[in-house]
């Protein structure tokens, strides 16, 4: 006989528990899931059309040229000399970095970069402020190449019709200026070639590339006929801090190598090619950072070379005694450095682009056009944002907030490596870190060390910058995640 007073089988079933705050924070997005769900947003979806060389552009497009052609001139009176020595350590910190970039891109080939790893191997709080790191990173970048640019573009327009833009609207507040326009202008101008879709941008990306990597080479060629060695007589005069503290300030040289990393859902073969085109670009771009400042040091005394000056432009016009070199230059780095412009606002688009997919930032991000394939209010928004932020921040107080944003970012990509590999260690993979994890725990390391040598107002507007972030997280995106529902956290848990 039944007992009638038994509830049925699905009373008897305790309801699974609701997660508790630090489930949900920790709650990670499948691999899988982030994989399968590359190239979808709202709309329309992103289009697989770039190969192995547009990617291996689009990295060299977003690093090389930032260094060399503006941030130069700052670093030197802070190492000397020495400052050749700044660009290998800044190098060899983003080299261990990029090893783990390239594992996790050639295993997760998503728009995230390590946004994603992030949220496949630490959680969604993790993700959220490596996010939150990132478009500090390459926001705040564009803005400060976009400075840059205005000062070549008035030393291109000082060679060629003898007039330069006035300080009010070549320069921001805090610099002499009211508005920078060169720097909005330019950050228009990589709007318009994005809107256009990724084919079309990596491909005026490319022919920009190309102009810059013939520049530095030119320059190279020209600058080693004045290279007089005594001007390495004193190679040290600040000594090791000194060295570190230009190689931290460097480092914003490099940010970009992981831009490729950030077209995963646009690649062709992304699993095969992203590893290569991330590795290829750095080794690239560090030779030519060390050969072109090793010809600049050895062409002029450091204690000649100042941050409010295009410094390769008027080494051209010193060794040669003619204006026309310089102006040759001016007019190449105004490409050169606009192409950085592009690609690094290309790789904030997509950061953002995957962000709002997951729900943590608002859909308008998500939405893409049914014919080009790009995320075009996405752009728009970014780009109106880098514009202005350019036209009114100075230079150098950009670059250090940038650096400090990368270097976390870095950091977090060495330890996702690690995670994933004990987590899923039989997962394929393209590319495998070699002596894991002592090469990411060194990646770790030197980032760290790097941070550890920015100023401490650097540090001030980073934790500004984080606690706004984590208003803005626990605000907005810890409800609106699509990681929100029980289901999705038991199945996340399980991963």
């Amino acid at each position: 006989m039944l007992d009638q007073g038994a509830p049925p089988q699905e009373q008897r079933t305790a309801a699974p528990a609701s997660p508790g705050v630090a489930a949900r924070l920790m709650r990670r997005k499948p691999v899988e899931r982030l994989v399968a769900e590359g190239g979808q947003g709202e709309g329309g979806s992103l289009r697989r059309s770039l190969g192995l060389w547009q990617l291996t552009m689009i990295s060299i497009g977003a690093t090389l040229g930032t260094g060399i052609f503006v941030v130069l001139g700052e670093a030197v009176p802070k190492a000397g000399p020495a400052v050749t020595l700044s660009f290998v350590i800044a190098g060899l910190t983003a080299l261990f970095s990029a090893l783990s970039y390239a594992e996790l891109a050639g295993t997760i080939p998503v728009a995230g970069s390590s946004y994603s790893y992030a949220y496949a191997t630490m959680g969604e709080l993790i993700a959220w402020v490596c996010g939150w790191c990132l478009l500090l990173e390459y926001g705040v970048s564009v803005a400060a190449v976009a400075v840059g640019w205005g000062e070549y573009l008035n030393e291109l327009l000082d060679g060629t019709i003898g007039v330069t833009i006035p300080d009010a609207l070549s320069a921001p507040p805090g610099d002499g200026g009211v508005f920078n326009l060169p720097a909005l202008i330019v950050v228009l101008l990589a709007m318009a070639f994005l809107l256009g879709g990724a084919k079309e941008s990596a491909r005026a990306n490319t022919i920009m590339v190309c102009v810059k990597i013939a520049a530095l080479v030119l320059f190279c060629a020209i600058g080693f006929m004045g290279f007089k060695s005594g001007n390495y007589a004193h190679f040290m005069p600040l000594g090791m801090a000194g060295v570190s503290a230009a190689g931290a300030t460097l480092f914003f040289s490099y940010i970009g190598f992981d831009a490729a990393s950030t077209a995963g859902e646009e690649a062709k073969n992304a699993q095969r090619d992203l590893p290569r085109a991330i590795m290829l670009s750095l080794v690239i771009v560090t030779a030519l950072y060390v050969l072109v400042a090793a010809v600049a040091v050895g062409a002029r005394p450091w204690r000649k070379f100042n941050d409010s000056e295009a410094a390769l432009a008027r080494i051209m016009t010193d060794v040669t005694g003619q204006s026309f070199w310089g102006t040759l230059l001016a007019f190449c780095a105004v490409i050169a450095i606009a192409s950085v412009v592009l690609t690094v606002l290309y790789g904030q688009t997509r950061i953002l682009f995957a962000m709002s997919r997951d729900g943590l930032v608002p859909k308008v991000f998500a939405k893409v056009h049914p014919k080009t394939g790009a995320p075009r209010a996405n752009t728009v928004i970014v780009s109106l944002f880098c514009g202005v932020l350019a036209a009114a921040i100075p230079l150098g107080q950009l670059a250090d907030a940038t650096s400090i944003g990368t270097l976390f970012a870095f950091a977090l990509v060495n330890v996702a490596v690690v995670v994933l590999r004990r987590t899923r260690p039989d997962m394929p993979r393209t590319f495998r870190v070699p002596l894991t994890p002592v090469l990411p725990a060194l990646g770790f390391a030197f980032c760290v060390w790097m941070m550890g040598s920015l100023s401490t107002v650097t540090w001030v507007v980073f934790g500004v910058w984080m606690a706004v972030g984590l208003v803005f997280y626990f605000g907005y995106g810890y409800r609106r995640s699509r990681l929100a529902t029980s289901a999705d956290v038991a199945v996340a848990a399980q991963k």
